[in-house]
């Protein structure tokens, strides 16, 4: 069946299979390190809670059938096992089905943690990691050529990743009509990185450039990925090089290196890669063609949900239309914001907390906190606690559900709510008290940097969460 498989893509295969397997191995790890304070037993959202209400259909994983902090270890492990090993290329060294099988287990892994994950997890790159983690699996390995099917499957996840992005930019804050957002954006985005001072500081006219670049990018640029080649491989690499651009920018945990892993897909290697192997040119089994026409069919079913997101005037951003993550909606940024808040957290040992007192801020990973300290790059690694507290800023709505259970832990000197944190003030006893005051920020001007050395200016604007004992924990939405 020479129509059903491309073997001169093996080498545009092997890279997105190698790329696709480091960001699972990334999230498996950070779900490992992160998980116990955030959904296990003793944490702010725990799954045993959050299972009793929601039913399997809803959000099926193997920890509605049963939960334990030692079981989600050693199923984030063993995600982060395969992933390696899939990374060192032992998929290619086994028969097709082991493949296949080898490439599952990591998805269904995820997939698993994903959907007890709660508002942790809540973020659109975790449903496209599950999305193309799916369209992996059938995307064969080294004994016969790439599914020509998957290959355009992934193109289309790549497509609505940029242009669903692109259309709610459009539809949505008028700043990028004007072409003024990144007026604002790099110094308001959830969680600055090295160079995000410097690139906020760059000329406004070079700012509606980028502006500008992005419509093209996110509205122009993906139409060809449907095109012939060279002209798709033009346009993906198009893709990566603003994608880049944002890695550099900025910590947008893995959204952009698993957007760049897609698009690296559509690229036509061959004048790179020579002569497929041998084995890749291989004709594929016919139970294999069957099942990969079957999953593009119901692909392609699916997709009228976000087909439909897109043509609305109403347009959801990262949204999943079905438990199993398989087709999803994406878009980022339709709103931008103009100052940048953000919520401070300190604790006294005070018996009697005084306004004057000796507070110790609590300083996190990633978000910014003192304002000497220069933003650093984690991307892209998931800080989700950092990710969480900047939409706290924006709403106190959004913390309802896990900000009090976060003060309680550091009120009872929780050790692994404080291994999320850069630097506990309290090592010897927890405090007494934790507040909690909301400040603005602002980059720091070439002058006040040179003069003060600090890359914030940051201003008292209300009280967030009053001084609170254990006692007294009981969170309710501020005013």
């Amino acid at each position: 069946m020479d129509w059903f498989t491309a073997p001169d893509s093996w080498l545009g295969r092997l890279i997105f299979q190698r790329a696709l397997a480091g960001v699972y191995l990334l999230a498996f790890v950070g779900a490992a390190l992160q998980f116990r304070a955030l959904i296990g037993t003793h944490g702010m959202l725990p799954v045993p809670r959050h299972v009793r209400h929601v039913p399997f259909r809803r959000a099926p994983s193997l920890f509605q059938l049963r939960y334990s902090d030692r079981l989600f270890a050693g199923c984030a492990w063993t995600g982060a096992m395969f992933a390696a090993a899939l990374a060192a290329g032992v998929g290619d060294l086994v028969p097709l089905g082991a493949a296949m099988a080898m490439w599952a287990v990591p998805w269904l892994m995820y997939l698993s943690i994903v959907n007890v994950g709660q508002t942790w997890y809540a973020f659109g790159w975790e449903s496209l990691l599950l999305e193309v983690g799916f369209l992996a699996v059938f995307l064969g390995n080294a004994r016969i050529g790439p599914p020509v099917l998957v290959l355009w499957l992934l193109r289309w996840v790549l497509f609505r990743v940029e242009f669903g992005a692109g259309l709610i930019k459009m539809r949505g804050d008028p700043c990028w009509r004007e072409l003024t957002c990144l007026y604002h954006h790099h110094e308001t985005q959830p969680m600055p990185g090295p160079l995000s001072w410097f690139f906020h500081h760059l000329p406004k006219p070079l700012h509606r450039v980028e502006c500008a670049a992005n419509h093209v990018t996110q509205l122009v640029v993906p139409v060809l990925l449907f095109t012939p080649q060279p002209v798709a491989s033009y346009a993906a690499a198009i893709i990566v090089a603003t994608q880049a651009w944002l890695v550099l920018s900025g910590n947008f945990a893995w959204l952009n290196w698993i957007t760049i892993t897609i698009a690296l897909s559509a690229i036509d290697f061959t004048g790179l890669a020579g002569p497929p192997p041998a084995a890749a040119s291989r004709g594929a089994p016919l139970w294999f063609v069957v099942l990969v026409c079957a999953v593009s069919a119901l692909v392609l079913w699916l997709s009228r949900h976000p087909v439909a997101n897109m043509a609305s005037r109403r347009q959801a951003m990262n949204r999943s239309f079905d438990s199993l993550h398989l087709v999803n909606t994406y878009g980022a940024f339709g709103t931008v914001s103009r100052v940048r808040d953000e919520v401070v957290v300190e604790g006294t040992a005070d018996r009697v907390p005084r306004e004057d007192g000796d507070w110790r801020a609590y300083e996190f990973r990633g978000k910014p906190g003192a304002p000497g300290r220069m933003p650093r790059q984690f991307a892209p690694y998931h800080l989700r606690l950092d990710w969480l507290m900047w939409f706290a800023a924006l709403s106190p709505g959004y913390a309802r559900d896990w900000f009090g259970p976060f003060v309680e832990r550091l009120l009872a000197g929780d050790r692994d709510t404080l291994r999320l944190l850069r630097h506990n003030p309290f090592p010897d006893a927890p405090p007494v008290h934790v507040r909690a005051r909301v400040y603005r920020y602002r980059f720091t001007t070439w002058r006040e940097l040179r003069e003060t050395g600090a890359w914030w200016h940051r201003t008292l604007l209300r009280e967030y969460l009053p001084p609170t004992r254990l006692a007294e924990t009981s969170w309710s939405e501020p005013e």
